[in-house]
């Protein structure tokens, strides 16, 4: 039988519905699961024992009266900490932050809270979100579930991490040139990457806040779904909230892919660790198997990614951390530290070029999308890498060789939904991504749900 820890939320909920489990119980069981596993795995920063039994009661006690408010009542679910969380500390990850207690919650964390779920703790991240591997110097290194030794990825890698050892149903993460993709990557979960402006950033630390991205991470492409009906939606708190309707992300999941136009650029299948290249090559027969039409489809552009893409990044990140550089220098992190510092040297000229090429991409994928309903690619060039006590060195090898392949979906706003895509020879997650048109989020789900029916990767207990 499956441990409760590994079932999804779309399986979970009508056995919370109907009473044939407890959220008290499910709620417990991922408690105790955290306490016997976390001090090795790090994937939370803050967990929530006794407000998560708190809300857990809660909510049974509603759902005993007849009160079920909908598919997520009785869920538990891992929030990043670099998302607010009133009355509760909220560190980014950063030793800055390590004593911040929020007077409200990010938008996000009451939507999801008002929807019936349970907060289990805030999750452990790349400092500020601006890292790739999972390293933290102040409250741990987050470990990939799948092997110790190996680095999650990051910066949601606490998150994905959760996921991947059944310490959580559902996470959020937030990405600004990857930081959902690529640790869904590494770790064999899925994770989207929303449309700029879809899911509400009010109350997230920023990074960069152009390129910014809220969105969910889960085990199935179901549930991304299901969180998105939930984190999706115009807030008047934010600024660049997009005042669109949201659709039905669970209807037509099992359309299927037949007949779909998946275009494939050919930057994406340069400079390819062996494995990641054999399993692309495997995934692309079996999307067209279940009745896509892949298709080769030119993007010149996208090889002005990874320098506006960094600039942008850098610039935008070193001026939100301006004060701080300027007088709590030594409370940063080697590599995050000389990330903002590179940020801190981009003059003005070179902003400007990077926005320039950043809207030279905009329109380069408009034009692919023309002939295409969606892109592939896979989510990163690499396998999962093993921890090297050279962490700054390889925290920066990691964006250099990753970039590439994420931050596109950032510089032009669009979504991109991470899934897994098998093993590597090491028996680690490799994963590829579907990228889509602005607020394509039901279509990209729909493909995801079809590539998930094959059963690329199972978790285990």
């Amino acid at each position: 039988m499956t441990d409760i820890s590994f079932l999804t939320a779309t399986e979970l909920g009508p056995l919370l519905k109907s009473r044939q489990l407890s959220p008290i119980e499910l709620t417990k069981h991922l408690l105790n699961r955290i306490n016997t596993f976390d001090s090795m795995l790090r994937t939370y920063i803050t967990p929530l024992h006794d407000s998560a039994l708190k809300q857990a009661k809660e909510a049974e006690e509603n759902i005993m009266r007849g009160n079920y408010i909908g598919p997520l009542h009785g869920i538990p679910i891992g929030v990043k900490d670099n998302y607010y969380t009133k009355g509760i500390r909220t560190t980014a990850g950063s030793k800055l932050f390590i004593n911040f207690i929020p007077k409200e919650n990010a938008t996000t964390v009451d939507k999801l809270l008002n929807a019936g779920g349970i907060m289990l703790g805030k999750q452990n991240l790349h400092e500020l979100a601006a890292g790739s591997t999972g390293t933290n110097p102040f409250f741990g290194n987050t470990r990939n579930p799948w092997n110790i030794q190996y680095m999650p990825g990051g910066s949601s890698g606490g998150g994905t991490a959760s996921l991947a050892a059944g310490l959580a149903i559902l996470a959020t993460g937030s990405d600004t040139f990857g930081s959902i993709r690529l640790p869904a990557s590494m770790c064999g979960v899925y994770g989207l990457k929303t449309t700029y402006g879809l899911v509400s950033t009010h109350g997230i630390f920023p990074t960069a806040m152009s390129l910014d991205t809220a969105g969910p991470m889960a085990r199935s492409v179901s549930d991304l779904a299901l969180m998105l009906h939930y984190m999706a939606g115009f807030d008047a708190n934010d600024p660049v909230s997009l005042d669109a309707p949201v659709p039905n992300y669970m209807a037509d999941l099992n359309k299927g892919i037949k007949g779909i136009k998946i275009g494939l650029p050919a930057y994406f299948l340069q400079d390819l660790a062996p494995d990641v290249e054999s399993l692309f090559k495997g995934a692309m027969e079996t999307l067209q198997y279940l009745g896509a039409e892949v298709v080769d489809v030119e993007i010149p552009e996208l090889t002005l990614s990874t320098f506006s893409g960094y600039t942008i990044a850098a610039g935008e990140a070193s001026a939100l951390h301006h004060k701080w550089l300027q007088t709590h220098s030594s409370d940063y992190s080697a590599d995050i530290r000389s990330f903002f510092l590179a940020g801190a040297l981009t003059d003005t000229p070179q902003y400007l070029q990077a926005q320039q090429a950043r809207r030279k991409l905009v329109k380069g994928f408009q034009e692919a999308f023309k002939h295409v309903d969606l892109l592939l690619g896979p989510t990163i060039p690499i396998t999962p890498q093993i921890y090297s006590e050279q962490w700054v060195k390889q925290n920066l090898e990691v964006i250099r060789s990753c970039l590439p392949f994420t931050v596109p979906a950032n510089l032009t706003g669009t979504p991109s939904l991470a899934v897994p895509m098998g093993l590597d020879s090491e028996n680690l997650p490799v994963g590829m991504q579907f990228i889509g048109k602005p607020l394509s989020e039901k279509l990209l789900l729909q493909a995801g749900k079809a590539w998930e029916s094959t059963m690329p990767l199972r978790f285990r207990a």
